[in-house]
């Protein structure tokens, strides 16, 4: 084993690696089903939600000071804010927020929140030197790229706020996960290749992290090049690790888009890696 450059992800040699994965990203076997139980000190919640856009599944391990009514409740909020987020901010409805905004209704400052999530757009325009540009879309501004990871970290961010630090959310080939699994240690995760299901994962062990995937879709030219406006065709598929998913989306989107080019944003020194990006 070797301990990468990123803080809290042990990168597990798969040789030696003998113990059942907790979490599996990248195969349809990640969805988790809801139990609950307690073990010792401890409540685990695994539960599942689906929005109009997403699926969500949420593993919560909490301290048994809260109580089954405390984990209820942080749980509900969790998902109150996944929920509302499809509703206020998805850009395909007309009344959203970032609707509303294309069309000139409301400014980024009337709202907070989509104050914050304008910002971080700009911010990744600027990291990945345009190739994420939320602007460069038909239509206007369109976060879609991260827009998935923002809301898995608010919702996160919820249940720390209600005291669980031990928790796991998933959607789709993208993962947030924080403190430990039930079993006491660091959450084993499987990471499969995008597209090829032959290969052999990578395995990690996270305290805590993100990963973010772009191009496993299936449809060819949902990520276009924002400089030509033609769909982007040189990568299958990018994954990219680091400590905030809506970043690590984000930079998986540009990933997709640039190509090769892109890897110079991930050099020595990044709390960003790339874990996949293979030539179509």
């Amino acid at each position: 084993m070797r301990i990468d450059e990123q803080p809290r992800t042990r990168w597990v040699d798969q040789a030696t690696f003998r113990r059942r994965p907790d979490l599996r990203l990248g195969t349809r076997s990640h969805r988790v089903d809801r139990a609950d139980s307690v073990t010792g000190d401890r409540i685990s919640v695994r539960h599942t939600v689906r929005t109009s856009t997403a699926e969500y599944s949420l593993l919560l391990n909490a301290p048994e000071w809260l109580g089954r009514r405390g984990v209820g409740e942080a749980l509900r909020d969790a998902v109150a804010e996944l929920r509302a987020i499809d509703l206020t901010y998805g850009p395909v409805r007309p009344e959203s927020l970032v609707s509303r905004l294309r069309r000139g209704e409301i400014s980024p400052e009337s709202y907070s929140p989509l104050a914050d999530l304008v910002d971080r757009c700009a911010a990744m325009r600027a990291a990945t030197d345009g190739w994420f540009d939320a602007w460069a879309v038909p239509g206007g501004f369109d976060p879609g790229g991260l827009l998935g990871g923002w809301a898995v970290e608010r919702a996160a961010a919820r249940l720390r706020a209600a005291g669980i630090h031990d928790y796991a959310v998933l959607t789709g080939a993208d993962l947030v996960v924080r403190g430990h699994a039930a079993h006491g240690g660091p959450w084993r995760v499987a990471v499969h290749h995008p597209t090829d299901q032959r290969r052999a994962p990578l395995v990690l062990e996270m305290t805590a992290g993100a990963v973010g995937t772009s191009g496993v879709t299936g449809r060819h030219g949902h990520v276009v090049d924002p400089h030509t406006g033609e769909p982007a065709d040189q990568l299958t598929a990018a994954t990219v690790i680091g400590p905030d998913l809506a970043v690590a989306d984000a930079y998986a989107t540009a990933l997709y888009a640039a190509g090769p080019a892109g890897l110079a944003w991930f050099r020595t020194g990044s709390d960003y890696r790339v874990l996949f990006a293979h030539r179509r």
